[in-house]
C-alpha cells in the first residue's frame, strides 16, 4: 500500500455518520481497490470506485487519491490532476500529482487517430506519418496475441508518442539518467503504452516491434494480475514482438546474438534476479541487450519443446496465483531447475552469427544543439562521418578512398576500393556495405549490389538504408512486388524519409494499391510540404524498368520544431508493474 493512501486511510471514518458502515469494512474495500489498480485492472477499479464512492462518501479523500490514480491510468489527466490535489497529494519525484502534472504538460497538444481497439495519440508536426502504420501494426498484434494467449485488453488501449528521452522521463516513473544508460526508448505502464518518436534517433529504430513488446507487456500484464516476474515477462514481450508481421522470435538481431555468446563464454551472464524490478535499472545497455537475449531464448526453449500453449499456460497459472516456478514447472512437468539446466544447455548451442555486426546494439539520438552548432558545408562535402564506427585503419582508408571517388563520381574507380573494404570485413559495418552496393548500382553491376545488400540484412536485419537501396535496385527492374515489401520495411525502421514514402507510392500506383497510394502520398505531403500535384510530377520521375535511381533529386524533409536530448539508446521495455 502506498504511504499516501494509508495515511489517508488513517482518517477514514473519523466524520461519518453513526450509521455509516464499520471502518474496518471502508478500508479493506480501499485496500481492495488499490489491489485492483496495482493488477492494472482499471475497468474493475472503475466500478469499485463507484460503488464505493456511492455508498461511503465519508471517505472523500481516500476515494479522490484513488480516483485520480484511475483517472490517471485512463488517460483524463486534467481530472486525475484535480482529484489528486484534492486529496492532498504532494508534488515530490515519483508522486502521482507530480505524474500526472508532468503528463499532462507533454500530452496537452497532442493530436489523434483511433482504430477500433486502439487510440494513438502524438505531438503535432511531422509524427502524424506515423497512426496509420502503427494502429495496423497494432491491430495485427492484438489478433495474433489474442490467438496466442487468449486475451485482449477491454476497450480501446492509449498509445502515447512523446518527442523525447527527457519527455519519456517525465511521462514515467524512470530516470533520464536511467533512461540514458540503459537506452530505454518506451515503456508499458499505467494501462497505456508509451514510445519515443522515431525522429529523436539519429537513423530511427524499429519503432513498430517496439510497440507490439510494449503491447506484449500490456497483455501479460492484465492476463496475469500483474504478478509475472520481470525477466518472465520481457521473455515473452521480446519473444512474441514479431508476431505482428509473422511468426515469433524473429526480432533477436544478429549483434544481440553475438553478444551473448560472449556473455555465455565468459560466464557473465545477467541472473534473472537482477533483472528486477527492471531492466532499464541494469548498470549498461550492453547488459540490458545481454538480459532481453538471454531471457529470449527462455521464451523460446519453452515454445519449442512445450508448444504456445506453455506460455500461454505460464500466464494463467500466475494469474491464479502460482509463482513463476511453480508455473513452469506446472507446463513442463519438471522441476525449475531442470528447466534452468535444459535452457542453458539450449543457450549454450546457438550458433554465432557468421558476421557479428558492429554497433548495432547502440542508437543515438539526435542532438538539434550540436547541429545548429555546425558549421554549414559549402556545396556537397564527402561523408566520412559515415566510417566513424569502423576500427580496422585498413578498412577506413579503402572506404575513405572510395567516398572521395564517389563523390567525385567515379564510381568506378569506388566501387573498386569499397570492394577492397568489404573484403576485408563483409558485411561487420552496415555504411561500408551500403556505400559498396551503391557504387555497384551506378556502374550497373546491378546483381552484384543485390547481394552485397542481402547479406548485409544478414548482419543488420533493421536497416533501413538497405532496405531503401534494396528498393531503388527492385524499382529499375520494375518488380514492383518486392520494391513495395522493401520501402515497407524501411518505414518500420525510419518513417520520416521522403525518399521512402515517395519510391513507395511509385511501387503502390504501380500494383493498384489505391489505400497504400493514399496513404503515402498523404505523408509524403507532409514530410515534403508539397502540393499534391507537385507530388505527382516528382513521383513520376521515379524511373521504371532498367533506369538508374541512384542519383534522383529528391525533397529534403521539412524540418520538425520539436527538440530531442543527446543520449545513446537502444530500445529497452522497463517493468509493467
Amino acid at each position: 500500500m502506498t504511504h499516501a493512501l494509508l495515511v489517508l486511510l488513517l482518517s477514514v471514518g473519523l466524520t461519518r455518520p453513526s450509521d455509516a458502515a464499520p471502518s474496518g469494512e471502508v478500508r479493506a474495500r480501499l485496500r481492495a481497490l488499490e489491489g485492483l489498480l496495482d493488477e492494472e485492472d482499471y475497468a474493475g477499479a472503475r466500478i469499485a470506485w463507484e460503488e464505493l464512492h456511492a455508498q461511503h462518501p465519508e471517505a472523500s479523500e481516500a476515494l479522490e487519491f484513488l480516483g485520480g490514480r484511475i483517472a490517471f491510468g485512463e488517460g483524463r489527466y486534467g481530472q486525475a490532476v484535480e482529484l489528486l490535489e484534492a486529496a492532498g497529494g504532494d508534488e515530490r519525484p515519483g508522486s502521482y500529482l507530480r505524474l500526472a502534472r508532468d503528463t499532462l504538460a507533454v500530452t496537452k497538444d497532442d493530436h489523434r487517430a483511433e482504430s477500433e481497439h486502439f487510440v494513438f495519440l502524438y505531438p503535432p508536426g511531422k509524427d502524424a506519418v506515423l497512426a496509420p502504420w502503427a494502429l495496423e501494426a497494432l491491430e495485427a498484434q492484438r489478433a495474433a496475441l489474442l490467438d496466442d494467449l487468449g486475451f485482449a485488453p477491454p476497450g480501446k488501449v492509449r498509445v502515447e508518442v512523446v518527442n523525447d528521452a527527457a519527455e519519456l522521463a517525465r511521462a514515467s516513473t524512470l530516470s533520464k539518467k536511467e533512461i540514458d544508460a540503459t537506452g530505454t526508448i518506451a515503456i508499458c505502464k499505467f494501462n497505456k503504452l508509451i514510445v519515443t518518436s522515431p525522429k529523436a534517433v539519429l537513423k530511427g529504430y524499429d519503432w513498430l516491434d517496439t510497440l507490439a513488446h510494449e503491447y506484449t507487456h500490456l497483455v501479460v500484464t492484465q492476463k496475469g494480475h500483474n504478478s509475472v516476474p520481470i525477466w518472465l515477462q520481457e521473455a515473452l514481450a521480446k519473444y512474441l514482438e514479431s508476431r505482428w508481421r509473422g511468426p515469433a522470435g524473429r526480432a533477436l538481431p544478429p549483434s544481440s546474438r553475438a553478444l551473448l555468446a560472449e556473455r555465455v563464454k565468459h560466464n557473465t551472464l545477467i541472473p534473472f534476479a537482477k533483472m528486477h524490478p527492471s531492466m532499464a535499472k541494469l548498470p549498461s545497455w550492453q547488459d540490458a541487450a545481454t538480459a532481453f537475449a538471454e531471457v529470449f531464448f527462455a521464451a523460446e526453449y519453452l515454445d519449442r519443446e512445450h508448444g504456445r500453449k506453455a506460455l500461454r499456460g505460464i500466464v494463467e497459472a500466475m494469474g491464479t496465483g502460482a509463482s513463476d516456478q511453480q508455473a513452469v514447472e506446472g507446463v513442463t512437468g519438471h522441476g525449475f531447475a531442470a528447466f534452468e539446466r535444459g535452457w542453458m544447455a539450449y543457450l549454450r548451442a546457438q550458433p554465432v552469427p557468421r558476421t557479428p555486426a558492429a554497433g548495432a546494439e547502440k542508437l543515438v539520438l539526435r542532438d538539434p544543439k550540436a547541429v545548429a552548432a555546425a558549421p554549414q558545408p559549402k556545396g556537397r562535402e564527402i561523408g566520412f562521418q559515415d566510417f566513424a564506427d569502423v576500427e580496422e585503419p585498413a578498412v577506413r582508408r579503402y572506404a575513405h578512398l572510395g567516398e572521395v571517388f564517389r563523390e567525385r563520381g567515379r564510381f568506378g574507380a569506388a566501387a573498386e576500393e569499397f570492394g577492397h573494404a568489404h573484403g576485408l570485413v563483409g558485411s561487420k559495418y552496415e555504411s561500408v556495405a551500403n556505400k559498396y552496393a551503391l557504387a555497384l548500382f551506378a556502374i550497373r553491376r546491378v546483381d552484384e549490389a543485390e547481394k552485397v545488400l542481402q547479406a548485409t540484412l544478414e548482419a543488420h536485419p533493421s536497416s533501413a538504408a538497405t532496405q531503401v537501396h534494396l528498393g531503388r535496385i527492385y524499382l529499375s527492374r520494375g518488380d514492383w512486388r518486392r520494391a513495395r515489401d522493401a520501402y515497407r520495411a524501411a518505414i518500420a525502421q525510419d518513417p520520416f524519409d521522403p525518399e521512402i514514402h515517395l519510391a513507395l507510392l511509385r511501387a503502390a500506383e504501380a500494383l493498384q494499391d489505391a489505400p497504400l497510394s493514399e496513404r503515402v502520398r498523404s505523408a509524403a505531403s507532409v514530410l515534403t510540404g508539397l502540393p499534391s500535384e507537385r507530388l505527382e510530377a516528382l513521383v513520376r520521375r521515379f524511373p521504371g524498368p532498367e533506369a538508374d535511381l541512384s542519383n534522383v533529386e529528391l525533397p529534403a524533409a521539412q524540418p520538425d520544431p520539436t527538440k530531442s536530448a543527446p543520449a545513446p539508446t537502444h530500445r529497452t521495455a522497463p517493468p509493467t508493474n
